[in-house]
């Protein structure tokens, strides 16, 4: 969705993947059983993401997810928004997410602040293209739709990431 060619790939394309540039961020860090893993072969330019949702320790909130890892700082100004390949589809819900800070560490512990994400909900078929601009990213706080925040700043991404959630 580049406003001029050639595309500009962050993952993939005419570049390899590399699964150490991602981390899984699962609901373990609440007390969950959910777990998500990124594998890539040496030298592909395709990943497979998959994991197991656990639904009922957390009472229908759990989440499996991966992330970048920081730091990064994409800017994505000249461009009009994301485009996800999707090779292969189990026909579930899944979540793009962009985050335009890098979330402080709290103080009792070892975990992340909670910040807003700007996400975008979508069911990729097999062999599809999922294509999302800018303005089709939603503001949410832990999952729950906010308003009155700052604008997504795309001239500096700083995480990206994929989810499945309930």
């Amino acid at each position: 969705m580049a406003t001029s060619e050639p595309n500009f790939y962050l993952f993939g394309g005419y570049k390899s993947w590399n699964e150490n540039a991602w981390s899984s961020s699962d609901d373990r860090v609440r007390g969950g059983k959910s777990r998500s893993y990124l594998e890539c072969s040496s030298g592909s330019n395709i990943v497979t993401f998959h994991g197991m949702l656990d639904i009922k320790v957390l009472k229908g909130a759990g989440f499996a997810s991966q992330r970048t890892v920081d730091p990064q700082n994409w800017d994505l100004f000249d461009y009009q928004g994301l485009r996800l390949g999707v090779g292969a589809s189990d026909g579930k819900r899944y979540t793009l997410v962009l985050k335009d800070e890098v979330p402080p560490k709290r103080t009792e512990d070892v975990y992340e602040e909670s910040t807003v994400s700007w996400e975008f909900d979508f069911v990729p078929s097999t062999d599809s293209e999922v294509s999302v601009r800018w303005e089709d990213f939603r503001p949410t706080y832990r999952g729950v739709p906010v308003q009155d925040t700052e604008p997504l700043r795309i001239d500096r991404i700083k995480r990206i990431g994929i989810l499945m959630r309930r």
